[in-house]
């Protein structure tokens, strides 16, 4: 009975482990499917300036540890000088250093225009399965290419200012004339997405 019991469970656990292997090798997305998407008019100068830095399509963890050890992505603390990032669910607290250190000049700027009012970070670096993952929950992320897969693109919220949730009419006008600065200046492009209430910020290699 007990080698009918072994000979029998031998096979199952065999499968089931195997099964599992399957599940997790397996990637949530189709590359194919992805490339094909062409990106607009308006997107197109965001993924143009993420190819500049030679970094490449961020598909996994594997890849963005791999930057993060040779010292191409640096991290993003919680909290800046005029501006916080929020709790990272489908995002990763890492950017190029040129993107890093924009980030931190354009917070220093915002809080000194509105005299120590912080903006919110709500998404930095996204790898293909973030994305993924984000889909499942957000049917408007992009089927695409997007600029956070390459480590220099970040959202700021415009209806959250010092950690609070809330239209503030004033706070969004201070954070969108930082935008236009830096924009005017050559070193970001930005797109103010409606649907979820964030500037997208795309860092140029100037």
């Amino acid at each position: 009975m007990r080698k009918f019991f072994c000979a029998a469970f031998v096979p199952f656990i065999y499968n089931f482990y195997y099964a599992q292997a399957a599940k997790k090798v397996l990637p949530c997305y189709d590359l194919t499917s992805v490339l094909k998407v062409e990106p607009t008019a308006l997107y197109k100068p965001h993924l143009d300036a993420s190819k500049s830095f030679n970094v490449k399509l961020l598909k996994d963890s594997k890849t963005v540890q791999k930057y993060i050890g040779s010292g191409k992505f640096h991290k993003i603390k919680k909290n800046g000088k005029g501006y916080k990032v929020q709790k990272l669910d489908y995002s990763r607290p890492y950017l190029v250093s040129k993107a890093k250190s924009t980030l931190e000049k354009m917070g220093a700027r915002f809080s000194k225009e509105t005299k120590g009012h912080t903006f919110t970070v709500s998404s930095i670096t996204r790898t293909l399965e973030d994305q993924c993952r984000l889909r499942r929950v957000n049917s408007n992320a992009s089927l695409g290419i997007s600029s956070h897969n390459y480590g220099n693109s970040f959202d700021i919220s415009y209806i959250r200012f010092n950690d609070v949730l809330k239209y503030n009419p004033k706070m969004e006008i201070a954070l969108e004339k930082v935008l236009k600065y830096y924009a005017a200046a050559g070193r970001i492009y930005y797109i103010k997405e409606r649907q979820q209430s964030c500037y997208h910020i795309t860092v140029r290699n100037y």
